[in-house]
């Protein structure tokens, strides 16, 4: 599993082992691997020209340090400190001592062109502007030299520019090809807008895990963490042991969302699956295995989980299916058009069993009172206010889809890809985590279990080089999807 700390918690991690250890040594573990993964990227480092932006903290002393290994192994290194005066004096004179150059900016129009000209000329630039406790958009020297970048992009722990906690960004930020982050990841390198500025991710082990508490800020499951939760028929299973998952969804102008949510219930674990609505006949059409009933459901038959929403329109007819599911003592997920009429948080959390609600920003920024652009900017606020104010697991979807459940780390989704942005395919999603609540997994688990899938199945259907998708493709694709991470 990969997990992230918040700004606060590694900071603190740091002084204690700094504590520990002489001075400046933590600082030379991170430069060591900074250097390191700078060398793999370039692939030839003698002769190859690398660039430091160098700002005032200690991602500017990580970078310093860096490029006076690089430049020891025959790198020509210049330095542009953004900030001269503030620079890590330190790091400052093991790069001179390397052989290392220093350009700085703000001393006249030269003195910028040369730093702006070395930028430009560089195979690789070493981004260490600014550090995680950094607020706010670059400053225009700052996006200035940005710019003039032609080369591989490193980011010092993080992108300069964007949130380490929460993945917001307010204002220009470095685009990095790859981020070497030190001791543990930052909630802003997995979570969007900020993840797509990352790049790829390396961590470098400086020691602090020891110093790390056990529970993380958030955490993203990996295959292995996925594979030990996906239930397991037993040889004394039958369907009805196995679960039985109800779909409420579907109407006359909907019918698609019923077939859809029950293709992916079909595929996600349970023993049998339950439709009620107007679209029975069109869904035994596409899928006979289904057991159907015209309603209301408290009299359709014995479920383990329901999933209720999608395509079931805001008539008098859907209100009363969503609170017939609602008083039932089982799990119930809740999307789509059940969003919209679900009653209060304080009602909610009335029920026992647990609640799961799949909004996407424009339903998410609905239930909270905000606008959409609100919840976007800031998703893993958004959804952590979600899930206190209902009392539910919330999965906010989105191009990193998060998973929120009081009291516990957030959980990022790592699979997703831009095609799943095609209309049915969260109603494929509500089917498939209905399915495997009806296993028997907890709502937090099922969620994110549910989630990796679905991303991982649109990754199947559109590799290898990306091509559009249909909801029904990527609920094709769950059973081989599901034999992978098992493989």
């Amino acid at each position: 599993m990969r997990i992230a700390y918040s700004v606060e918690t590694v900071r603190a991690a740091e002084r204690e082992l700094m504590a520990r250890l002489p001075e400046g040594a933590l600082m030379q573990r991170a430069a060591a691997g900074l250097a390191a993964a700078c060398a793999d990227l370039l692939g030839r480092v003698y002769g190859s020209r690398v660039a430091l932006l160098v700002g005032s903290g200690d991602n500017g002393g990580d970078a310093l340090y860096a490029g006076a290994r690089l430049a020891r192994r025959g790198a020509g290194v210049t330095a542009v400190l953004l900030n001269p005066d503030r620079a890590h004096g330190g790091g400052l004179a093991a790069l001179r001592a390397a052989g290392g150059r220093v350009a700085a900016v703000g001393g006249g129009s030269e003195a910028n062109g040369d730093a702006e000209a070395a930028v430009a000329r560089a195979d690789l630039v070493i981004d260490g502007i600014v550090g995680i406790g950094g607020k706010g958009g670059l400053r225009p020297d700052a996006e200035r030299l940005v710019r003039a970048v032609r080369g591989i992009v490193v980011a010092v722990d993080l992108p300069s520019g964007v949130d380490a906690d929460t993945g917001e960004v307010r204002g220009s930020a470095v685009r990095a090809d790859a981020t070497i982050t030190f001791g543990a990841y930052k909630p802003g390198l997995l979570i969007d807008p900020a993840r797509t500025h990352a790049g790829a991710l390396r961590l470098i082990d400086i020691g602090l895990d020891a110093h790390l508490p056990a529970d993380p800020d958030v955490e993203a499951l990996q295959h292995e963490d996925v594979a030990a939760l996906l239930p397991r028929p037993s040889a004394e299973s039958d369907k009805y042991r196995r679960g039985v998952v109800g779909v409420v969804a579907g109407s006359a102008r909907y019918p698609g969302a019923a077939v859809l949510a029950v293709s992916g219930a079909l595929r996600g674990g349970a023993g049998a699956v339950r439709y009620v609505g107007p679209a029975a006949d069109t869904v035994i059409a596409r899928f006979p295995e289904t057991l159907v009933h015209s309603g209301p459901p408290a009299k359709a038959g014995r479920v383990q989980s329901w999933v209720v929403g999608p395509g079931l329109g805001d008539g008098a007819a859907a209100r009363h299916s969503l609170e017939d599911v609602l008083a039932s003592d089982v799990p119930v997920l809740v999307d789509a058009d059940g969003l919209h009429l679900l009653p209060t948080g304080g009602d909610l959390r009335k029920r026992e069993a647990a609640t799961v609600l799949t909004p996407h920003a424009g339903e998410a920024a609905a239930l909270l009172g905000v606008s959409r652009e609100e919840v976007e900017a800031g998703r893993l606020a958004a959804v952590r206010a979600l899930s206190e104010r209902y009392g539910a697991t919330v999965l906010l979807k989105g191009s990193t889809t998060l998973i929120a459940a009081e009291h516990q780390p957030v959980r990022v989704n790592p699979t997703g890809v831009g095609w799943l942005a095609t209309a049915g395919s969260g109603d494929v999603l509500s089917g498939l985590i209905g399915s495997l609540l009806a296993t028997g997994l907890p709502a937090r688990d099922a969620a994110s279990v549910g989630a990796y899938l679905h991303g991982l199945a649109a990754r199947r259907t559109t590799a290898p080089h990306g091509a559009p998708i249909a909801a029904y493709d990527v609920a094709t694709a769950l059973t081989d999807t599901w034999r992978d991470v098992l493989a």
